[in-house]
């Protein structure tokens, strides 16, 4: 080999072996990134319950931007577990606030522990018992709600006397369920889907031939899928809930499914029954 060759090598590799060193002993750049951190809408606790007999987990979303000490309307969901409705309905409020499409509402989620036996009422028909080891257990979770859970709240947050509730399938049926027994627990309902097909659809006969007396001023709306509430006379249960004097309103959704109603539903619910006054 020519000498002048060997040079020529030696001199183009001496700069990418005096690359590799300095690299090999330059100290690590500082990471861009930060520690993660919890990311936080609100809080999340537990209560005992004697009306249950067992431990619940609570979620609240708490709205931003509120001036500290303003007290809020509470809306209450059965289903709200992180893992089950609270997150996207929270996101609803979140936006509609923000948007001015809704009044800022603190939003209360009850976690599930026994869904099928909290969410219903008693039933004649073997095929609804079938559902579940154990139905029929509404009443004890309306009373968990209403001595245990709403004095908690309320204890806890600066709430005005406003209450609503909102609830898709089982639970839009509980929804309806309260109205019918207790209607002074709360102002608005709304209910997605429910389940009126329980125990033969009693409970929307009986509101259609008896209207809860103490409903007067209290607002309850239905929206239903391609899939759900089947038979329902939306024209002949407005005229009923109108002689006592409820506000009432049906919202048919054709082209959405039992699984896809819940989001534009509610979207949709809240900002005709929770918009700003």
């Amino acid at each position: 080999m020519k000498m002048s060759t060997l040079l020529l090598r030696l001199a183009l590799a001496a700069p990418a072996a005096c690359m590799s060193l300095a690299s090999a002993a330059a100290p690590a750049a500082p990471a861009l990134a930060s520690a993660a951190a919890p990311l936080s809408i609100g809080d999340t606790w537990t209560i005992r319950s004697v009306a249950l007999g067992e431990t619940r987990r609570i979620n609240v979303y708490v709205p931003a931007g509120i001036p500290a000490g303003t007290p809020l309307p509470v809306l209450y969901m059965p289903d709200g577990g992180m893992l089950e409705d609270f997150l996207h309905v929270a996101g609803l409020l979140q936006v509609g606030a923000g948007n001015g499409t809704v009044r800022p509402f603190l939003l209360v989620g009850i976690e599930n522990t026994q869904r099928r036996r909290d969410l219903t009422g008693p039933t004649e028909v073997a095929k609804d018992r079938s559902i579940a080891p154990a139905v029929g257990g509404s009443q004890a979770y309306r009373d968990f709600i209403r001595k245990e859970l709403m004095p908690e709240v309320e204890k806890r947050y600066r709430v005005t006397p406003e209450r609503a509730i909102v609830g898709e399938s089982l639970a839009g049926l509980f929804v309806v369920e309260t109205l019918a027994l207790e209607p002074e627990l709360f102002d608005t309902y709304i209910a997605i889907d429910p389940s009126l097909w329980w125990n033969n659809g009693e409970l929307a006969k009986r509101l259609l031939a008896h209207p809860p007396a103490a409903g007067r001023g209290k607002t309850l709306l239905i929206a239903a899928s391609a899939d759900g509430a089947p038979g329902i006379d939306a024209a002949a249960l407005a005229a009923s809930l109108a002689k006592a004097g409820l506000g009432f309103s049906y919202d048919a959704w054709p082209n959405e499914s039992h699984a896809t109603i819940y989001h534009p539903a509610a979207l949709k619910a809240f900002r005709a029954v929770l918009k700003p006054r």
